[in-house]
């Protein structure tokens, strides 16, 4: 026995001592397979999942890796059964692999002939394969790669797919490095994506996804299609591809609600890809309209099903996936790592922060206690209404108010959930709102006062959640959100993660009605960024009402 922070449990649980010395790095080494379930003061609980498992084999983690991991920190002996386990899921992947074949295309080939010989019973399987070649190997449709992937990941058997990807329609792209540097872990996410063909690269908020996927398209030199949130994001790529790469304007066209351009480089938002017409996704001809040679798709853990689908049939393309939490609510992150590819890369926030690329971050819980009036609506309301009720407190209201004295010189973005509080708010503070109905130019004219100085407090939506870049925000505030989203909450923080002039740490207040769902869904929204080193203090609302500096 020795004195490590970490107890292995036979039921695939993890239990790491938050307070002892080597926490944060053993949090560290078993982050690459390990996910994180929840996140109380003292002790946090991980499990070993087959996914998490299969993402770590892909990135090039073995299992005596991984269990010379478990011994090391485990503070009791690791459960033999555990470790035999850990072995036996980690050598799944591989064992099938989809390979070129000269003569008969693509092959589904295996080095374990018992294994093929399973799957291939299998009903969803049938349909996807051809002929039997011999022991080894059978025919797969070449239209059926992905759908192939899709099931033998739910059987179990994840494929290794090495049957390589047509270059597409060459295009000349190459980076400028005039007056900055590529970072070295953007290089390396960069690398690791080309060097396996498809996959998706995990970073944090602030950390440059957009320069990786400009690196990119540089070693793909091809035509590239790009997918992103909204417009908004659109044109932040757009400038700076500009402002990266020797991309002119007339090679970068944009595909959303307003225009519909496809050149070389074509930007397109996941919602004109998603509109249907009589039934029928009429934009995702644009997966066709060129030779693609390369496919970006930015935040992957907000991509559409219709997208999953189309993706399916485009699995010779090479792709990427830009993400900084590979956490789906909808539990579809199987299909992210059939479809377009796993975990290639995935730097730690903690990591980042200390080079100095992202600002540290004070994360703090604000607790209010709704008033007796609120608290009976609360307990006899219907439970679909329940949360709603408990997050548009005018509590939280007066909570802001407070934390806005106490951050007078500060760029301060509130953020919620309703749209019909965030208005109300606005109008109390005589601030800016921004939400899904504000015009796309009057956001973006919004989100420029906001970056000169010109506006210092914005109120915003969940339209701002993602892809937009305000480099001088500095402190958010967050009154409500979707329900117990994690991806969310990490979206949230990362908006005040770009580092600050003064090194001044960035500060993320989540103000929580307690005992309420609220309370329930701001603990499991703090999962993600607990996994990845962060803490949040828990005050109340009392004291920051007091004036107390925190």
């Amino acid at each position: 026995m020795t004195d490590g922070p970490l107890i292995v449990q036979s039921d695939k649980t993890l239990l790491l001592e938050v307070d002892h010395p080597q926490a944060d790095q053993c949090r560290h080494e078993i982050a690459p397979f390990a996910e994180l379930e929840r996140a109380p003061e003292h002790v946090h609980t991980y499990r070993l999942t087959p996914l998490g498992l299969w993402n770590a084999r892909a990135a090039g983690h073995d299992a005596e890796g991984v269990v010379d991991i478990l011994l090391r920190y485990s503070r009791y002996p690791v459960p033999h059964a555990l470790l035999v386990d850990v072995a036996d899921t980690m050598d799944r992947y591989g064992r099938l692999q989809l390979r070129k074949d000269p003569a008969h295309g693509l092959v589904l080939h295996s080095t374990d002939r018992a294994v093929l010989e399973e799957v291939l019973r299998s009903k969803k399987i049938i349909p996807l394969v051809g002929e039997r070649l011999d022991e080894d190997s059978v025919v797969v449709h070449a239209s059926e790669r992905g759908h192939v992937k899709q099931v033998l990941l739910r059987l179990g058997w994840p494929a290794e797919d090495l049957a390589g990807y047509i270059d597409g329609e060459a295009h000349p792209i190459a980076l400028r490095e005039d007056g900055w540097a590529v970072r070295d872990y953007q290089r390396h996410a960069a690398e690791n994506f080309w060097h396996g063909g498809s996959g998706v690269v995990v970073l944090p908020c602030g950390a440059g996804k957009t320069i990786v996927g400009a690196a990119a398209m540089a070693m793909a030199q091809a035509t590239t299609l790009i997918l992103v949130t909204n417009t908004v994001a659109a044109r932040q790529w757009r400038e700076e591809l500009l402002k990266r790469t020797t991309l002119t304007e007339d090679e970068i066209g944009e595909y959303s609600g307003s225009s519909k351009q496809i050149r070389p480089v074509t930007i397109a938002t996941y919602q004109i890809m998603t509109t249907r017409r009589k039934g029928v996704y009429a934009h995702l001809e644009l997966f066709d309209a060129r030779d693609w040679g390369l496919v970006i798709y930015d935040e992957v853990h907000l991509l559409p099903a219709p997208i999953f689908r189309f993706t399916a049939d485009i699995q010779a393309r090479r792709r990427v996936g830009l993400t900084a939490t590979l956490v789906r609510e909808d539990g579809r992150e199987g299909d992210v790592f059939s479809l377009i590819g796993p975990k290639r890369y995935d730097a730690p926030w903690k990591d980042i922060e200390a080079q100095g690329y992202i600002a540290p971050a004070d994360c703090v819980e604000v607790r209010v206690t709704l008033d007796e009036r609120e608290r009976l609506a609360y307990a006899t309301a219907e439970p679909e209404d329940r949360y709603r009720l408990a997050a548009s407190t005018d509590r939280k209201t007066r909570v802001v108010e407070a934390l806005l004295r106490q951050h007078p010189e500060e760029h301060v973005l509130i953020i919620g959930q309703y749209l019909d509080q965030l208005h109300e708010l606005a109008e109390r503070l005589d601030v800016p709102v921004i939400t899904g109905e504000t015009p796309v130019k009057e956001r973006q004219r919004l989100f420029a006062d906001f970056r000169s100085g010109d506006v210092r407090v914005l109120v915003v939506s969940k339209v701002a959640n993602f892809s937009v870049d305000l480099p001088e925000a500095s402190v958010a505030i967050q009154i409500s959100g979707s329900f117990g989203s994690r991806q969310e909450e990490a979206q949230r923080l990362g908006r005040v993660l770009r580092p600050k002039a003064d090194g001044r740490t960035a500060r993320f207040y989540a103000i929580v009605s307690r005992d309420t769902v609220d309370a329930d869904f701001a603990a499991h929204r703090q999962r993600f960024l607990a996994e990845q080193g962060y803490a949040y203090r828990i005050v109340d609302a009392d004291d920051v009402l007091a004036g107390d500096t925190l």
